[in-house]
């Protein structure tokens, strides 16, 4: 009898993947060109803001990608741990836990080390990094064993199980890992993006973890897009977008897998859904780009540390309620004189403008139009 194949794995040209090029040319083109414009304009931006937008994304990119499997991280504690290890001098850190620094450590390792190939050393690392409390039933930093049964991905009450997928058998890890690490690494014409799109699909599929693949694989996938840019600052996060889009991700994961080799309809998706993450950007991304217009906007006038720190809180929306002089004598760690001479010259700027509420419950907002100063 004839053996019927119903994942992509038992295909006899696996691992051939192949697609229609001309079906995603476009699309390409255009990520290209996004990607081009996003750096541009954030090497635009000051040392500051450039640190600041990382920060972001990185939190963002390590809190969603476990939230996809359906872990949530204290993004404060992921902010922190990413922080301290890039040596970024930021105020209200937080002690992080070994499970956040451990998912920060490997997101990291990923992408600021773009330029090193990928190993199973790396791979193991990672995954001994996302479980650095595991327990026994999952075995870390080594491949899956298969002791417990087949590796399936299930939804459903027990006794009504859809399976909607099963993993090759654990005997077949070994050589299915070297072949992936083998061609994912190798020089050649493939485009860094369609790389990524294709190392993605290519390990999930593998699946050679007992737990942690999907987070492995959209680091992979950050690895390969870093590479594609040359750059080690991530300044939009792909795992955010697939979070957004989490049903639609696995419903083309389950298709691509129970189809065929050709996966134009997966990179199309992964294009697509990137695309979308660096438009997205925009609006992520939107107080950095005020506070950055801002600065330039009054980089001719004089301010002291004081008004500089108060105003980048301003900016931040750190304030609940109103500015008053006796907020900023605390924030300003100075007199109420001291505080009401700074506000007053940045009313003089046109920075500041005084609420309607007077006497001492006095209030001050930021400016929207800032009118320039006489010289």
């Amino acid at each position: 009898m004839r053996r019927i194949n119903k994942y992509i794995y038992q295909l006899p040209d696996w691992p051939d993947f192949h697609w229609r090029e001309r079906e995603l040319s476009s699309k390409l083109v255009e990520v290209h060109l996004r990607q081009g414009h996003l750096i541009g304009r954030m090497e635009s931006l000051g040392f500051s803001q450039r640190d600041e937008a990382v920060l972001k994304t990185l939190t963002d990119d390590v809190v969603k990608s476990s939230e996809i499997e359906g872990e949530v991280l204290n993004p404060h504690q992921v902010r922190s741990s990413i922080a301290r290890r890039l040596g970024m001098d930021i105020a209200g850190l937080l002690p992080s836990d070994r499970l956040v620094d451990g998912v920060v450590q490997m997101t990291l390792e990923a992408t600021q080390n773009f330029a090193r190939p990928l190993t199973r050393e790396r791979l193991f690392s990672w995954h001994a990094a996302l479980f650095p409390d595991a327990q026994s039933n999952i075995k870390v930093g080594i491949l899956r064993d298969d002791t417990k049964g087949p590796m399936q991905v299930v939804s459903g009450q027990i006794g009504h199980e859809r399976v909607h997928y099963e993993a090759p058998a654990a005997e077949h890890l070994e050589s299915e890992l070297a072949v992936f690490l083998d061609l994912v690494n190798k020089t050649s014409n493939l485009d860094q993006v369609l790389r990524a799109a294709m190392a993605h699909l290519w390990f999930v599929t593998i699946h050679p973890f007992d737990d942690g693949n999907g987070r492995i694989a959209r680091a992979i996938a950050d690895w390969a897009l870093a590479r594609s840019e040359n750059s080690a600052r991530r300044y939009y996060s792909m795992s955010a977008q697939i979070r957004r889009e989490r049903k639609e991700y696995y419903d083309i994961l389950e298709q691509t897998q129970k189809g065929t080799l050709d996966i134009t309809d997966w990179m199309r998706w992964f294009l697509e859904c990137l695309d979308r993450a660096i438009v997205g950007t925009e609006g992520s991304l939107a107080t950095i780009f005020k506070k950055d217009g801002f600065w330039k906007m009054v980089a001719h006038l004089a301010l002291n540390e004081r008004q500089r720190l108060i105003l980048n809180k301003l900016l931040d929306g750190f304030f609940e309620g109103k500015l008053t002089s006796s907020k900023w004598a605390k924030l300003g760690k100075c007199s109420q004189d001291t505080a009401h001479r700074d506000i007053v010259e940045l009313v003089g700027y046109g920075i500041l403008v005084k609420d309607s509420a007077g006497g001492r419950s006095t209030g001050y907002s930021l400016q929207i139009l800032i009118r320039e100063t006489k010289k």
